[in-house]
This record gives structure tokens, sequence and C-alpha cells, in this order.
């Protein structure tokens, strides 16, 4: 009798190990470069979009290159070929250059990482311009991860592998929801931003006119 296939292997280690890294590394740049009396919503957001940021340009841009041209994760070879590989065996599509996913990292590794980046010079330089930035990254991030999931689960997800804790919980839920709740709780925070800005102008406004 066959002994069970190992699920925690050395890849799923080092690709874990990958993304607490550039965690780490986010907190460090929001340490060295914010000012000492950034309040903690704008250290939150700094740390999540550097995060965000390095992971759209180095992961999940090595996924656009080996899934441009005729090129497959699957067939590929290298360590960030590799985490591919490892995330593909709970999400199928990923290793086989699906047109969908792959146009939807198209436009989250060139225009979202790139606003992130964007934003994060914003509030170095405490433009509060970066707001408006934000509600738009944002949304852009929530809509990507609808795509990703909405027609899977209309077909019935045949391409998901739901089969045990690590894909399910680490790789699809943990790994892909993140990207729901920050997004949402950065719109949040930015309409508040905005709204009162703009309630503060329209009553400066009228107090003029009279």
């Amino acid at each position: 009798m066959s002994a069970a296939p190992q699920i925690f292997t050395a890849t799923s280690a080092y690709s874990l190990a990958f993304v607490t890294a550039v965690g780490i590394a986010a907190y460090v740049a929001a340490k060295s470069l914010l000012p000492k009396n950034a309040s903690w919503q704008d250290r939150v957001t700094f740390i999540w979009l550097a995060f965000d940021g390095i992971i759209h340009y180095t992961l999940e841009g090595s996924f656009v290159y080996y899934s441009m041209f005729g090129k497959q994760v699957i067939t590929s070879s290298g360590p960030m070929a590799q985490m591919w590989k490892e995330y593909a065996l709970a999400d199928s599509r990923w290793g086989t250059a699906d047109p969908t996913i792959v146009s939807l990292e198209l436009l989250t590794v060139f225009g979202v990482g790139t606003m992130c980046f964007y934003v994060l010079k914003q509030l170095i330089q405490r433009d509060p311009a970066r707001h408006y930035w934000i509600i738009v990254l944002s949304t852009s991030e929530i809509y990507g991860g609808w795509m990703t999931f909405c027609p899977e689960w209309l077909t019935g997800s045949p391409s998901l592998d739901t089969s045990n804790a690590l894909y399910l919980w680490v790789y699809l839920v943990f790994m892909n929801i993140i990207w729901v709740f920050v997004p949402l709780w950065l719109m949040y925070d930015s309409y508040g931003h905005i709204a009162k800005s703009l309630r503060f102008a329209q009553a400066a406004a009228d107090v003029k006119k009279n």
C-alpha cells in the first residue's frame, strides 16, 4: 500500500517564508520612511501597500513572465516557478496560463502594483490626494479577486482542490481573503478623509455665501 503524498513540503515552507519576508521588509520600510508622528492608520496603510506592491511586482510578476508567449508555470523551472507550481496544486488555473487569470494579473502587476508605489510616495510626502488613489487601488483589488473566483464558483469550482487544510485555508482562503478585507478597510478610511474634507469645504463655501 503506497504512502499518502506529503502535503506540506519544502516548497510550501519557502513559499510561506518568502511572503513573511516581504511582510517584514514592508514593516521595516514603514519604520524607516514614515515620520515618527505618522498616525497608526498611515503606518498600517504603508505596510500593506509596500507588502502589496512587492508581492505584485515579484511573485505575480513572475507568474506573468511564466505565462506569456506560449509559456506555462507547469513547464517552467526556477524558485518562483516552483512557488507557483505549489499554489497551482490548490488552483490549477495558475499552472496552465488560464487566459482570464493572466489578463487579470497583467492589470494587477502593471496597474495596481504601480499604484501601490505611487501611493507610498504620497504617504511619505503626506499628500492627501492619496486617498483618491487608495480607493481606486482598493476597488481594483476587490474586483480582481471577484473575477478570479466568481467564474470558477459558477462552473462548480473544477480547478480548485479543497481536500486538505493547507490548500483550502492557507492558499485559497487566507492568501486571497486578505486582499478583500484590507482593501475594504482602506476604502472605509479614505472615504472618511474625503467626505470630511468635502463637508468642510461645503460648509466654508456656505459661510462665504452668507
